[in-house]
């Protein structure tokens, strides 16, 4: 029998003003702490979160985020985080990836706190890291997911909506992948890997059906400042479920082409999660999976402005030459697109990529 693993956050958060309970949290690990903030966070939310911190006796040193989740900028934050006992990273799935490895190079706990709902980082045990110029490096294991999430809806809400359909983006992925993975008999991310449990299975499953439920009156509702329960439900979708769903089933294909594609200087200008978009229309033609199914994902996509054809990623004029370098690069051996459960080579990637734009781009002209 193989030896299935399932891992998690120790305490998930969420709701209206927790942001304020930041302090409480964090006394709970330790009497000093490192908080990397971005820039607009520090400029808005610096002095509460201080003020927070400080009221619960714990001495904090604060550092602002460079920007990229570098080798240079990881590096810089592990060692302001030594002697420190818990990295709490608020901000942006590229600031809390920054905190989870420096947390784990120092030798502290870790609390993440998103500001925007864009990514599923908040909650797994793994980030990224990017060259300078964003180009996608490698994942770095971290072997423990965060001791605390935070995640405060009312300032999620005040984020521009674009981040949360991005977290849509890649919050849809999860359910494919999973599906990927499960094909493929692929291990999961949990420490070196294990077999999927039923409950990894089930809460990427229900992270589909949420966003298939919520999604687009999330998204209204959203644009319009208002904290429904499909707000929260979407939230929670792209910070937890998805987390949990692609941590403990994996990823493929949308992930492994939105990898490849960001050797493309255009694609640099969109959200993680809107790449990924494009990469689940991809990862579904590449597996021939059903037209009704890719119909679902195209409307769905489309409804919130995500990228669907390479058009929507300023890749309209991309060359056969280029579209085969992305192929190249997808097939590089430590991309994940190897789970998906077929033959893979450039030239079939790319063709996948060309071929989901053709068939996304007919959906949108014809509606069939």
């Amino acid at each position: 029998m193989v030896q299935r693993g399932f891992g998690g956050p120790l305490r998930y958060v969420q709701g209206p003003g927790v942001l304020a309970d930041l302090g409480q949290y964090a006394a709970g690990l330790g009497n000093k702490a490192l908080l990397l903030v971005d820039a607009f966070v520090e400029k808005t939310y610096g002095d509460g979160l201080r003020a927070s911190l400080k009221s619960a006796g714990v001495e904090t040193v604060s550092t602002i985020f460079g920007g990229e989740s570098t080798e240079a900028e990881v590096a810089r934050v592990a060692t302001l985080a030594k002697g420190a006992a818990v990295v709490i990273g608020v901000g942006g799935g590229k600031t809390l990836d920054t905190g989870k490895i420096a947390a784990r190079d120092a030798g502290a706990r870790i609390i993440t706190v998103p500001t925007i709902a864009s990514t599923d980082s908040p909650t797994s045990s793994i980030g990224v890291i990017y060259t300078e110029d964003g180009v996608y490096v490698r994942v770095e294991r971290c072997y423990r997911n965060p001791d605390v999430v935070l995640v405060d809806s009312d300032v999620i809400l005040k984020a521009p909506a674009r981040f949360l359909a991005a977290g849509m983006g890649d919050a849809l992925s999860t359910w494919y992948e999973a599906r990927s993975n499960f094909e493929s008999r692929s291990n999961n991310y949990i420490a070196d890997g294990y077999a999927v449990t039923i409950a990894g299975a089930q809460i990427a499953r229900a992270c589909h059906e949420v966003l298939m439920r919520d999604g687009l009156n999330a998204w209204e509702a959203a644009k319009a400042g208002c904290l429904t329960d499909a707000v929260e439900n979407i939230i929670e979708a792209n910070t937890l479920l998805s987390g949990l769903g692609f941590e403990n089933c994996g990823v493929s294909g949308a992930h492994g082409i939105h990898d490849a594609l960001t050797i493309l200087e255009p694609t640099h200008h969109f959200f993680h999660g809107e790449k990924v978009a494009f990469g689940i229309i991809c990862l579904l033609v590449l597996e021939n999976r059903e037209r009704a199914e890719i119909h679902e994902a195209v409307t769905f996509c489309h409804a919130l402005g995500l990228p669907v054809r390479l058009a929507d990623l300023g890749l309209a004029d991309i060359s056969a030459a280029d579209l085969l370098r992305v192929g190249e690069e997808a097939m590089k051996p430590t991309n994940v697109i190897h789970s998906v459960h077929r033959s893979l080579s450039a030239r079939s990637i790319a063709d996948a990529i060309r071929s989901a734009d053709a068939i996304a781009s007919r959906l949108l002209l014809s509606g069939r």
